[in-house]
């Protein structure tokens, strides 16, 4: 070692490590997929753990990060909460608006309907549930942001697609946030009751594709035109 490095790394132990870690691999993970890895680590802490025993702390060690990486990404528990019901619903809302526009619209809401079905019948999904039940009471504002940030946007979503749907000539309705309602109560209502009521496991993904598919079938019958349109 050349007297300079000495100068320069003495009393100061990081340096030397830091100067490998320069001229080293580039970072691993961007923002953008840290982010991603501490809502996974999050959605397990918040849904075994509760919202009151869940920490920063916790949920940092569970994602692998350091607990100063967190908090530059996500100031706070009530931040990181909202965060991750966003996150999942924003790729959720994503996916059904790039299925808006099909010639069949049968296939086209059974898809939909597929696509809400897995985020609000997912195994991961109940646990979270049975912790906002729980903790509503002592912390009600997870329960606003659930229901704001999960419900109504999944419902928004849903809706949304049906006025495209409506606008092109396919259905009829009177009103379509309230038909999506119907037909999500109609996916969801009867598994969730009886995973969190019944103790029954959550529907497999063919399960959820044959219970989409009645339900597109079932509700078309009742708003499809006589005469279906054609184009985008």
């Amino acid at each position: 070692m050349t007297t300079t490095e000495t100068k320069e790394t003495k009393g100061c132990p990081d340096a030397g490590a830091e100067a490998v870690r320069s001229r080293g691999r580039p970072q691993v993970r961007s923002d953008e997929e840290t982010r991603e890895v501490i809502f996974d680590a999050a959605r397990s802490e918040f849904a075994h753990t509760g919202y009151a025993a869940t920490s920063m702390e916790s949920v940092a060690r569970r994602a692998g990060v350091s607990t100063k990486t967190l908090y530059r990404l996500i100031p706070n528990k009530a931040a990181l909460f909202e965060a991750m019901v966003t996150n999942r619903i924003d790729r959720f809302v994503s996916v059904v608006n790039l299925g808006a526009c099909k010639g069949d619209v049968e296939a086209a809401l059974t898809e939909a309907l597929i696509i809400c079905g897995e985020l609000l019948l997912d195994s991961e999904v109940f646990p979270l549930q049975r912790v906002i039940l729980g903790d509503s009471d002592k912390f009600p504002d997870i329960a606003e942001t659930f229901y704001q940030k999960a419900i109504r946007r999944t419902e928004d979503a849903l809706a949304d697609w049906l006025r495209r749907q409506q606008k092109r000539g396919f259905i009829v309705l009177d009103d379509a946030q309230a038909a999506a309602g119907m037909l999500l109560g109609m996916l969801a209502f009867q598994p969730q009751r009886a995973v969190m009521f019944g103790h029954k496991k959550p529907p497999t993904r063919q399960e959820i594709e044959a219970r989409a598919k009645a339900c597109a079938t079932l509700f078309l019958q009742g708003c499809r035109r006589a005469t279906i349109g054609s184009g985008c």
